[in-house]
């Protein structure tokens, strides 16, 4: 049996490269799910770490009986890891943590009381801790995305969300689709909600995202998300009889 399964909620934490935080970042997490409103556990996501990633986290999971993990072959970013920890799921919910502890995993509690009318809870960062560089790049690619996607988001990038299990597993998956999940959840009929979130500076380790893969790659996506849009199969049964 999955795991999982045994659980409401199940935290996805993707990661890659990122040994100097993960004593922190399981001493956060095991403080948290006694205090998490819903039963919950952890699922690391480990994204092909080339340092000494692996055997902190089972090493970890060795110690904690609610902390599960998921070792990808070889790095193949973001979007794949967390389409991984979405298809290793089985609780009814999810949530989607950043491993770098920018966001903190007790909001979780701040997005809980919203799911059961939305699809998607997203956290949106107040006051954030990043250089005014990265704070103009972020607000560019907010803007261009959402007036290529009319999807009315303020910070899609927020590393701190919660869905609902079934949309998660039904949204099309594509490079880069973390910057589009509101957009997707509408386009799948669904809704999604924002809560303002804490924001930290990173403390340890080092951010994998540049001028290139965050600011022009977002760039391009847009086009991509437009033109899937325009393309997406739909349709709607009339009569059947397959049901015995």
């Amino acid at each position: 049996m999955n795991r999982t399964a045994a659980y409401d909620l199940t935290i996805i934490v993707p990661l890659y490269n990122e040994e100097d935080n993960i004593a922190r970042l399981v001493s956060r997490l095991a403080a948290f799910l006694p205090e998490c409103n819903r039963k919950a556990c952890v699922l690391f996501v480990n994204d092909g770490s080339t340092d000494g990633s692996a055997p902190l986290l089972r090493e970890a999971c060795g110690s904690h009986p609610d902390f599960l993990y998921l070792e990808l072959a070889e790095n193949r970013g973001l979007s794949t890891a967390l389409k991984a920890g979405f298809d290793a799921c089985a609780s009814p919910l999810l949530a989607y943590l950043d491993a770098d502890l920018q966001t903190d995993p007790e909001d979780i509690n701040l997005l809980l009381p919203h799911i059961g009318t939305h699809e998607l809870v997203t956290g949106v960062r107040s006051a954030r801790q990043d250089s005014a560089w990265k704070k103009v790049q972020s607000r560019i690619a907010n803007a261009w995305r959402r007036m290529m996607t009319g999807d009315g988001a303020r910070d899609t990038c927020c590393p701190l969300k919660l869905f609902q299990t079934s949309c998660a597993q039904a949204l099309p998956m594509f490079r880069g689709m973390h910057r589009f999940f509101p957009a997707l959840v509408r386009m799948q009929g669904g809704s999604y909600f924002e809560v303002d979130v804490a924001h930290r500076p990173r403390v340890a380790g080092k951010s994998k995202y540049g001028l290139l893969n965050r600011a022009w790659t977002g760039f391009v996506d847009c086009f991509a998300f437009r033109w899937m849009r325009s393309r997406r199969i739909r349709y709607s049964v009339s009569s059947q009889n397959l049901q015995a």
